[in-house]
């Protein structure tokens, strides 16, 4: 599933193609997505797009009629800008037709995905209202996350995934930054001292720069705007090393699943 990384790659990404482009048309060729694609997504149809910024794993393209809309690329969505000439394939399901012959195309196989118009706010749409804070920001600090932390029962690897708490902090890099902390994710979460969590904060930060920086991380179905894969694969030290001897100490990495997901730690190094 792409994450606050790999969404932040395809909005850099959409950025030189889509700004200030003009959609002369929309086609959908299967509404039934996550939400249900609706007519007025037909709203957007010769207006300008002004601006594109990301919430969480949300991208959100502002137009200059005042509207927006908000695109999430579910487990299996990518979005593509290719001349209007391609041919459709497989699990294109909508396409924004753009004022200089591109076509903005939304390819989704398992159609988890999402693209909602909205004509008010859309940080006050139900899903992006009650989302915690961004972790690139200031927002995100030791204080804040030591806070909300004592307040969990729960173990610390699905609480750092709590996207009320911090957004974007996927199962993959959650696996990847608690064994860069050398702390194991069945702690409960209100366990974690001052200075675990000035080290959680930091290695949270560095472990999503470093994806970024590396085009986000590919392991079945993400690919960039221009078609690469996420090169951040190559940087993985635990997640789906299962039975890999761990880089650190050589003991054996083992996998279990917490809340329905799979999880990789060093047992030896992850206390």
């Amino acid at each position: 599933m792409p994450e606050l990384p790999e969404v932040e790659v395809t909005k850099t990404g959409l950025m030189p193609l889509l700004q200030e482009r003009t959609v002369k048309r929309v086609n959908v060729y299967n509404a039934n997505l996550r939400f249900k694609i609706t007519e007025d997504l037909k709203n957007v149809e010769n207006h300008k797009i002004t601006g594109l910024y990301r919430r969480a794993k949300y991208i959100i393209v502002s137009t200059d009629g005042g509207g927006s809309f908000v695109i999430h690329l579910g487990m299996t969505g990518h979005l593509k800008v290719i001349q209007v000439s391609q041919p459709l394939v497989k699990h294109d399901h909508y396409e924004m037709i753009l004022d200089n012959g591109m076509s903005l195309r939304y390819n989704d196989p398992r159609r988890f995905g999402a693209i909602v118009w909205t004509s008010g706010d859309p940080l006050e749409l139900p899903f992006l209202s009650r989302l915690g804070v961004e972790p690139l920001t200031d927002d995100l600090n030791p204080v804040y996350l030591l806070k909300e932390l004592r307040k969990r029962k729960t173990n610390l690897k699905q609480t750092l995934m709590n996207n009320e708490i911090v957004v974007g902090i996927g199962n993959i890099y959650a696996s990847e930054i608690l064994f860069s902390c050398n702390i194991s994710p069945c702690r409960r979460a209100d366990s974690v001292t001052e200075n675990e969590c000035e080290l959680l904060v930091e290695q949270i930060k560095l472990t999503l720069q470093s994806s970024i920086e590396q085009g986000g991380t590919t392991i079945r179905d993400f690919s960039q705007v221009d078609g690469k894969p996420g090169y951040f694969v190559q940087k993985l030290k635990v997640y789906g090393k299962s039975g890999e001897p761990c880089p650190c100490c050589g003991s054996e990495i083992i996998h279990i699943v917490q809340g329905q997901r799979s999880t990789y730690y060093c047992p030896n190094c992850q206390k």
